[in-house]
């Protein structure tokens, strides 16, 4: 653990960036600070550095992803046709969940954060950042929850619910108690891309996005805005922007 701890976090906003771009800049700074806490092991506590927290915001070109839980049969069309007939690739990665898709008009959000700076619960961490977004959401006036058992965030979500709708995908991988991977918020996206999978393996639900449920675009660094106040408020932490 630290004995310095860091409760700042730089925030960075990437913008469009290809996948493999950002899945390389999550592990470039994953290692940053996994090597940081272990080179704090070799040395005194006075000599100790504290490690660094990130917050990147991005969206991707389309893509879809699948989690190492996964199962590949929920991807409906080969590979070869998701390049030459939508312009979307394919990635099998190392996050928690099933299959999901990233594409112009979503929000995706990176958390690369030491625990060891917050708490030490990955339980409480999710569920967390659920709560950002269901915040960020009640800010729009949409009454957002949780359904049992499902990781995410939903519209129509209660007991009784005749049409939960999904808005917020989630999967997230830690080691050594450094987070990476994240969330990712419908915001304007094209929800026909969505038709091609079985989004997160999850097949009797829908998936809606905010431009869908309140009639109009929404400017994707107003809804950051939104997100990360609200992080930073749930995890009591520092926001920096550079």
């Amino acid at each position: 653990m630290n004995s310095r701890i860091n409760k700042q976090v730089e925030v960075r906003a990437l913008g469009l960036m290809e996948y493999q771009a950002a899945w390389d800049e999550q592990e470039r700074l994953f290692s940053t600070i996994v090597d940081q806490k272990l080179q704090n092991r070799t040395v005194s506590i006075a000599e100790q550095q504290p490690t660094p927290n990130y917050l990147l915001f991005c969206e991707h070109p389309p893509v879809y992803t699948l989690g190492t839980s996964g199962h590949a049969e929920n991807l409906l069309i080969d590979e070869e046709r998701l390049s030459t007939e939508f312009g979307a690739t394919f990635f099998k990665i190392r996050r928690g969940g099933d299959i999901t898709f990233h594409g112009p008009g979503q929000l995706v959000g990176y958390p690369i954060l030491d625990l060891d700076n917050f708490f030490t619960d990955i339980h409480r961490y999710m569920r967390l950042l659920e709560e950002s977004i269901i915040l960020t959401l009640a800010d729009y006036g949409l009454d957002a929850g949780r359904i049992e058992g499902l990781t995410g965030v939903w519209l129509d979500y209660g007991t009784n619910a005749e049409r939960p709708r999904k808005i917020c995908a989630m999967g997230v991988k830690a080691s050594r108690w450094v987070t990476m991977h994240g969330f990712a918020l419908n915001v304007n996206t094209d929800l026909r891309y969505f038709n091609h999978i079985v989004p997160c393996g999850i097949t009797d639900k829908a998936v809606t996005s905010l431009a869908t449920e309140l009639g109009r675009e929404v400017p994707l660094n107003e809804v950051a805005n939104h997100v990360q106040r609200h992080v930073a408020t749930l995890f009591e932490m520092e926001l920096v922007t550079r």
